[in-house]
């Protein structure tokens, strides 16, 4: 069985990563572009403060990055293969200690709630940002980020076990949480980035986010149940 699911785990993990960095490069990517044109163009007349900021966008600069074109879309094909291999294996896991099966049936939903605990819940705190766009301190949004997702996660596993009462209010709660604290604030400062552009980088990266949950857990399901079936459908090497 965990075999069968380490082999569906890397087969939905190369589907998914690989589909979702071609939207990504025709999609996202362009928006990122975009933006980065912005960057530097606001907060120039801010006395000290603005002396820092440029400061860090030196330091920043001469950090190493990889090159626009090939070297940038390589690296980011290989981000999203290793992301999507990290959370294939979580949610197999995850099925295996829960003892809830992972199949043809059931894979959609599992990339749905995928879905919901590590991208739309956050989200509705911290939505996608681009660059040049003030954000607050980093670990802040980390630490809220991988909470409201394990409390998003919880809140769905432990639905899927039970339906009491008892667990529906618990996992409201759960979800609720979160975003009773508050994500973590970003600076009121002015960016150059246009409303309309953050916007529209936030509602595809959120798009293209559902697209590589929904095919991971499709895919995932899907070829669980393939390599499950194989075993049964021979008999000392003969179809039956």
């Amino acid at each position: 069985m965990f075999r069968n699911l380490f082999f569906a785990a890397l087969a939905a993990a190369l589907c998914a990563g690989l589909l979702v960095s071609a939207i990504q490069h025709f999609r996202v990517t362009p928006l990122i572009l975009h933006a980065e044109t912005f960057e530097g163009e606001a907060g120039h007349s801010h006395g000290a403060g603005a002396d820092a900021h440029d400061h860090e966008a030196e330091v920043e600069a001469g950090e190493w990055a990889p090159q626009d074109g090939a070297e940038r879309t390589a690296y980011t094909v290989l981000a999203n293969l290793l992301a999507a291999a990290g959370f294939a294996l979580l949610i197999g896991g995850v099925s295996a200690l829960a003892n809830l099966p992972i199949d043809t049936r059931t894979g959609w939903v599992w990339g749905a709630a995928g879905f919901a605990a590590f991208v739309l819940a956050p989200a509705y705190g911290l939505a996608p940002e681009l660059p040049g766009m003030p954000a607050a301190d980093l670990f802040a949004r980390q630490l809220w980020w991988i909470g409201t997702a394990l409390a998003t996660g919880a809140a769905i596993l432990l639905l899927a076990r039970t339906r009491a009462p008892w667990a529906v209010a618990v996992a409201v709660a759960l979800v609720a949480i979160p975003h009773i604290v508050g994500a973590p604030a970003a600076p009121d400062e002015p960016s150059a980035v246009p409303a309309h552009l953050a916007a529209e980088f936030a509602a595809a990266a959120i798009g293209t986010s559902a697209v590589f949950w929904l095919v991971l857990g499709t895919v995932f399901g899907g070829v669980n149940t393939y390599l499950a079936a194989r075993p049964a459908a021979s008999v000392n090497g003969v179809k039956a």
